[in-house]
């Protein structure tokens, strides 16, 4: 007499199976015999392609100003002291500067538009070109919408090939900008070959380390909206124009307040400010 089990004993399930619905992590790949399975490695060496070929990724740095021009944003291009890809991916100091022509192309147009600004809006390639087509845009749009609400005056958006994140310290001493940031492709990981990263910087200038920025990470779809990303970045330049700082010393404090969090609130209060009942 045979007996027919609706599913396996305890011991032959695998928890993890459930949390692969939550994450996009390599996890409970299962095995074939001390293998890996085929898909799985399969999968592993594709998202590894897709993550060399961001990298590689040439920045087209003209559709991107043809999408800016067709938003009525003006852009400038310049380039970093690194001369090719090869070059800057070797030496990543001179991703960090620019080149000496570039340079002189913005203390001509600081020259000739005088005064400074109170922000100036960078976008780089950095390790994924890839990331700022997809999302540079996009976010752009959301975040000039509550600058424009601000009343702060911006730069034209400029644009760099084969730039770093202290390029735009560079950017903001010569433009003499109050508050700098810098829209550039992240590290790409083996899930995420888009991501793209925000840095801000008060009071920039050639010199400053990472302790003198903020940092907003995984800005994509599938990771952090634009919205949310957008919200994060004018809390912090609100917080850095009231407290003439960023980096270590300014903290990423913002809260976005839902129906449901203010619906609680209203019924709860907030334990860590309500004084115990006596």
């Amino acid at each position: 007499m045979s007996v027919v089990m609706d599913k396996p004993p305890v011991d032959q399930q695998n928890p993890l199976l459930e949390l692969r619905r939550l994450t996009p992590a390599r996890i409970a790949l299962g095995r074939t015999g001390t293998s890996m399975p085929t898909s799985a490695q399969l999968e592993f060496q594709y998202a590894h392609a897709q993550a060399r070929d961001a990298v590689h990724l040439p920045f087209d740095h003209a559709a991107l100003g043809s999408q800016l021009a067709v938003l009525g944003r003006e852009s400038l291009l310049l380039h970093s002291a690194a001369t090719d890809r090869n070059s800057y991916l070797q030496r990543p100091d001179l991703g960090r500067k620019l080149s000496d022509a570039a340079a002189q192309t913005l203390r001509e147009h600081a020259a000739a538009n005088p005064g400074g600004v109170d922000l100036a809006i960078v976008v780089a390639d950095g390790l994924s070109a890839l990331a700022v087509h997809r999302h540079a845009v996009p976010f752009l749009t959301r975040m000039e919408e509550q600058i424009e609400a601000e009343g702060w005056s911006v730069s034209p958006v400029i644009l760099v090939e084969q730039g770093r994140v202290a390029v735009a310290d560079e950017i903001g001493e010569l433009l003499e900008a109050r508050m700098v940031v810098i829209l550039i492709g992240e590290r790409p990981g083996l899930s995420s070959p888009d991501s793209l990263g925000l840095y801000f910087t008060y009071n920039p200038k050639i010199g400053l380390t990472d302790a003198y920025r903020n940092c907003i990470s995984n800005v994509r779809l599938e990771g952090l909206s634009y919205g949310m990303a957008a919200h994060r970045l004018l809390y912090l330049m609100r917080e850095a124009c009231r407290r003439q700082l960023s980096g270590v010393n300014l903290k990423d404090e913002a809260q976005v307040h839902t129906l449901e969090s203010e619906a609680e609130t209203d019924m709860k209060g907030n334990f860590l400010l309500s004084p115990p009942n006596t």
